[in-house]
């Protein structure tokens, strides 16, 4: 077929003139059937589309083409409602490295467009149950709007909270956290990336299965509200459980001058959070030097803190634990010691800075409580914590 085209234009190149009838004749004489075919066939599909509008509307066919590849894995934020509602399931597959970065996201302008009504996020970090979940579900109740709950447990743990509850599908996507080693900050930071992406969540506290609050919702709130600074421990302490456990190694980025030690659990604002999140510099020295006898979450979050941010920090706990016992871990506390006595040692007798004067309201939560406990609690609540 090429070589008759190609006599075909050399005999229009000679003559000047290339008669259509020619033309024509070089052409497949099955050329005019597929031409019918193909118009056929468009004609089929344009009553197709234009049947599926009048029925179902234009919406439709977007939302069919949405709904494979891509379009699937995202929704699409078409309002500013879209962009500030927190996310509507807990459970996702970004991965830590993805949910960093997308926690680490701070908008440029400080004035919400919104009436943005700042919330407390409750992280529980646990193995499994929560046994006290009764309490705290009265502690909550009437607050809705006011607080987030995350809960951090074993990946093979599944909650059986019913729909009623706070609790209520409330838990992340997890994994194995080990008591002293990296995985249990991994932990942490995970429950904090989770959480920092609800715009409405301004404090955090860390939690575990075995704390209580110790007063009600409206009195932690406004204690939080309105301090100044964040309640994480971060002393120096020149013994062998404080620089005794440096590392060389670690020096520049973390010098012995500047390694600190505090409670695990603590209660942090949003910049705080998102320092935390977003912390790539400090991260390879402690999960490199820092392993036990270090145990790097007593030491990473409050040696961090008091280099990036050292202002911010009241330095010391808002959560109460009786170490009077001696050994590695605190005391716990069971159904026999739940007495209007123990509440007022707990309460009662202590002095702090907030804000810089001098008070006696220092400690907002208190650990460590057996499931035990769960049931003089309760019986005890009204007369002492007046949820």
């Amino acid at each position: 077929m090429q070589s008759r085209v190609m006599v075909s234009l050399e005999e229009g190149k000679e003559t000047g003139v290339l008669s259509r009838t020619n033309r024509f004749k070089v052409l497949p004489l099955r050329s005019p059937r597929l031409l019918v075919l193909f118009i056929v066939l468009c004609v089929v599909f344009s009553v197709i589309i234009v049947y599926t509008v009048r029925l179902f509307g234009v919406d439709s066919l977007v939302m069919n083409a949405r709904s494979s590849g891509f379009g699937s894995c995202y929704e699409e934020a078409t309002s500013l409602e879209d962009w500030i509602r927190p996310p509507s399931n807990l459970m996702h597959n970004m991965s830590d490295k993805e949910l960093l970065w997308r926690a680490s996201f701070v908008p440029r302008i400080k004035k919400y467009p919104f009436a943005r009504v700042p919330k407390i996020a409750f992280m529980f970090l646990t193995k499994g149950p929560l046994p006290l979940a009764p309490l705290w579900a009265k502690f909550l109740k009437g607050h809705e709007g006011l607080y987030s709950i995350y809960i951090h447990s074993l990946p093979s743990y599944q909650a059986t909270f019913p729909p009623s509850s706070p609790f209520y599908n409330r838990q992340i996507p997890s994994q194995v956290s080990e008591w002293g080693r990296m995985s249990m900050c991994d932990a942490e930071r995970r429950l904090l990336a989770n959480a920092l992406l609800d715009i409405s969540n301004e404090w955090f506290i860390l939690l575990s299965e075995s704390c209580i609050p110790l007063y009600g919702f409206s009195a932690i709130y406004h204690y939080i509200m309105k301090s100044k600074y964040s309640f994480i421990g971060a002393f120096d302490d020149p013994g062998p459980y404080g620089r005794g456990r440096y590392n060389e190694n670690m020096a520049p980025v973390v010098n012995i001058t500047e390694w600190r030690k505090g409670s695990q659990w603590f209660e942090i604002n949003r910049k705080l959070a998102i320092n935390i999140v977003e912390d790539t510099r400090f991260y390879p020295k402690f999960e490199q030097f820092c392993r036990p006898a270090c145990y790097v979450d007593e030491h990473y979050f409050p040696t961090m803190l008091t280099i990036q941010a050292g202002n911010l920090l009241a330095n010391r706990s808002i959560t109460w634990v009786d170490w009077s016992r001696g050994g590695a871990h605190p005391a716990t506390f069971g159904k026999t010691d739940i007495t209007l006595d123990f509440f007022k040692r707990v309460r009662e007798g202590h002095k702090c800075l907030y804000n810089g004067r001098n008070i006696t309201v220092c400690f907002l939560f208190a650990r460590k409580f057996a499931p035990s406990a769960l049931e003089p609690l309760l019986q005890i609540e009204p007369r002492v914590l007046g949820f």
